[in-house]
């Protein structure tokens, strides 16, 4: 239930000081005054002091006045105080809040002074959180009668700071992954902070270039101060191929290369979606309209959704939100689709994402745990069959995600709702519930999106939290972008996930006998070749799987899967390339549910040899960074929850000739770096599949692009499941939804 709502006008109110704007991660010293209203509070009384569970600033503490995040509290009629940090203690989305227990008693205009980041023996502060945020709120809460039972302040009473992004730190071009030749497309240009914030702290002109011809390219754009982006419209392509846009400063210096563009003639293009994520109505930060603008205007998403836990979204917000979508909904520019996140607990089902094609549907929600509101229950759909059965004749997608109460698809699935699974997201990697949905024999694509919850849809970094990983997204095919197309393609499964990269991926069954290729609608179609995502049928013996990928930095490998069976490993070189680069990987999550983050602290040492150099790959808080400690050791501290995180290094030749032992928290082993190959060795450490790797690359991967025809042959015995994995060298992913094919005994169907 919500908090107490009785009379917050006389709880009091609160003061903060000073109020920014900072920058994220700045040191800072705050100081919040409660001045008590009407009642005082009672002997044994107390304040709480709520923060939203992301910040991911600097630890509080109230017993090391020397170290970070110190705080203290003292009431201005010397009553003693009682102050404790607790953690998940307190009413979502305020998980962290400061305890302030009254030994005594307060008057009205009696005050508690409240220090965060206290300087005054030593402390070198408070340092902020790593994300951007209009109103970091700290909800104050009071407890007047000493009954445990808490009144928040009036919003208008809460005290907040801004957080503003620091200088820039790196340079991205996006653009889109797949055009047809003389189809306009945009490209969008913007800086980073190093914990992934656009900055608008630039006065700086940049070049463009391009590797081919590309019309209406400017060769110069300009950033002023307060400006986030710059964009070039109305761009054109006439020639196949495939092409990229770089970004060099005045002196000619490498600033930025874009994903690669794809131009060719094709029945459909690329469109990039982010549909999974909250703002601060629910569990996230700032505003839904400050959501969607990040999405069209800052990461440059083609198509977004909104998908606040349906315990917390009151009948007004589901309103606010129906407008929000329809206002920034434009056809062939930017899709905002109405939706929310049903949010049973795992065992009535799990978290599934629910979308509608059209605004003013109704919300069928899992519970009102946080909601006051009791009126039309009849609306609330308690189980994940009973959603189904609210949908039955909805124009609605639902698609199972894996994040606090993760989907079970085994418990229940409809296929007539459920397209897909959600694999990977800020949560971390989950290829075990594309897993569980092949061996129920169900057809599922592939999708990935953020859930994030730091404002930054289509660009979601984890920070310095419990989040492991970056956001993925999601390619869809279509023909063009509206919610018609999108809505009849996403059924067709024609979509691709990835980490977050834009990756180019073309995956199609070609058949010389022909096939039929199952519609949603149940009827079928003769053909001779296949999307990704689609049902066939065919009478022939194998099936050609014709596979395309350009990636956004070099493929480090490109996995065939039969289902759950790994058929066919491709390299872009070969074994004879191994150099001295070994690479060590540390993977995987404790167990399916919200406590499946992995810790991971490890050394890596040689038995002789140096270090030449090294690098992290998937190390994504920008403060836990792998450090070398002498010529032949590093160590590290990194988080897992699905994931991978690695670490390359490229050693002497003497080094080459000794071993390579690595020491973690779990296990450890020494492995001769000789007889290392590009599989290498692999050590399992419990957990659900806790592990690290090593193995040997070649000194230097160049090659972005792959193009391979295979034969496969068929099975008739059972539905053959084949999609593709891609792995880059940068540790991004993505995966292609399956090609669902069954023997015809109607031989050639052409």
């Amino acid at each position: 239930m919500p908090y107490n709502d009785y009379r917050p006008d006389l709880m009091g109110t609160a003061t903060l000081e000073p109020r920014g704007p900072f920058e994220v991660r700045s040191w800072q010293s705050l100081t919040l005054v409660y001045t008590a209203g009407l009642f005082g509070i009672d002997d044994q009384g107390s304040v709480k002091i709520g923060m939203r569970g992301h910040f991911d600033g600097s630890p509080l503490q109230t017993t090391e006045p020397t170290q970070p995040g110190y705080v203290t509290a003292e009431a201005s009629n010397g009553a003693p105080l009682e102050v404790s940090i607790e953690t998940r203690r307190n009413i979502r989305p305020w998980n962290k809040s400061i305890f302030i227990r009254c030994l005594r008693y307060l008057k009205e205009g009696d005050t508690i002074t409240l220090r965060l980041g206290d300087k005054r023996n030593g402390s070198p502060g408070l340092q902020l959180q790593t994300f951007c945020e209009s109103k970091l709120t700290f909800q104050v809460l009071v407890d007047a009668y000493a009954t445990y039972d808490y009144v928040p302040l009036a919003e208008a009473r809460t005290p907040y700071v801004s957080v503003v992004p620091t200088v820039p730190a790196v340079w991205k071009i996006v653009a889109p992954t797949l055009r047809r030749p003389g189809e306009p497309f945009r490209i969008s240009i913007k800086a980073e902070d190093v914990w992934g914030n656009p900055s608008d702290k630039i006065d700086q002109t940049i070049r463009l270039s391009a590797t081919g011809r590309v019309d209406g390219l400017p060769e110069n754009v300009t950033f002023l101060p307060g400006e986030f982006v710059q964009i070039a419209e109305r761009l054109k392509v006439e020639e196949e191929g495939t092409y990229t846009i770089r970004a060099h400063d005045e002196r000619g210096n490498l600033l930025a290369m874009s994903n690669p563009i794809v131009i060719k003639p094709c029945s459909f293009a690329h469109f990039w979606s982010d549909m999974h994520g909250q703002s601060g109505e629910t569990i996230g930060i700032n505003t839904a309209r400050e959501y969607f603008d990040f999405a069209r205007n800052k990461s440059f998403l083609d198509i977004c959704g909104h998908q606040g836990n349906d315990f917390q979204i009151t009948d007004a917000f589901w309103q606010e939100l129906n407008c929000l979508t329809a206002e920034f909904n434009e056809d062939d520019r930017f899709l905002a689709v109405p939706g929310y996140e049903w949010s049973g607990n795992t065992g009535t089902g799990g978290d599934h994402n629910v979308w509608y094609r059209g605004e003013g549907r109704p919300i069928y929600r899992s519970s009102r745990a946080l909601i006051a509101d009791r009126t039309r229950t009849d609306k609330d759909a308690h189980r994940l069959p009973d959603l189904f059965d609210r949908l039955e004749g909805e124009d609605a997608i639902v698609v199972a995600h894996v994040g606090g109460r993760h989907a079970d698809v085994k418990y229940a699935f409809e296929a007539k709702l459920e397209p897909s699974v959600e694999i990977h997201s800020a949560w971390g990697t989950f290829e075990w519930i594309l897993k569980d949905a092949i061996e129920m024999g169900y057809r599922v694509g592939i999708v990935g999106s953020s859930d994030g919850h730091k404002g930054r849809p289509g660009a979601s970094y984890p920070g310095d939290s419990s989040f492991g990983s970056y956001g993925g997204l999601t390619c869809h095919l279509l023909p063009r972008l509206n919610r018609d197309a999108l809505f009849a393609e996403f059924r067709k499964r024609h979509h691709y996930a990835t980490t977050g990269a834009r990756i180019f991926l073309d995956v199609a069954g070609q058949f010389d006998n022909g096939c039929r290729v199952l519609q949603p609608d149940s009827s079928t179609s003769p053909a001779t070749q296949c999307l990704m995502g689609d049902v066939v049928e065919t009478g022939n013996e194998s099936m050609r799987l014709a596979l395309r990928v350009e990636g956004s930095a070099p493929i480090e490998r490109v996995e065939i899967f039969d289902a759950t069976e790994l058929i066919r490993t491709y390299r872009t070189w070969e074994q004879r390339e191994l150099g001295n680069r070994i690479r060590v990987t540390v993977a995987g999550q404790r167990y399916r549910g919200r406590g499946r983050l992995v810790r991971w602290q490890g050394k890596l040492r040689l038995s002789g040899g140096e270090i030449e150099r090294y690098a992290a790959v998937n190390f994504w808080n920008h403060n836990e960074q792998p450090k070398q400690v002498s010529d032949s050791e590093i160590i590290w501290t990194a988080v897992t929850t699905g994931g991978e995180a690695a670490i390359d290094i490229w050693v002497d030749a003497a080094a080459m000739e000794g071993d390579v032992i690595i020491d973690t928290n779990f296990e450890g082993g020494r492995f001769a770096m000789r007889s290392l190959d590009a599989d290498g060795e692999t050590v399992n450490c419990g957990g659900m599949d806790i592990r690290f790797n090593v193995k040997r690359l070649p000194e230097i991967l160049k090659t972005c692009s792959f193009d391979q025809c295979v034969e496969l042959p068929l099975s008739r015995k059972k539905e053959n499941k084949f999609f593709v994995k891609v792995t880059q060298e940068d540790g991004h992913k993505a995966w292609s939804s399956p090609i669902y094919v069954s023997s015809s005994s109607q031989g050639d169907v052409r």
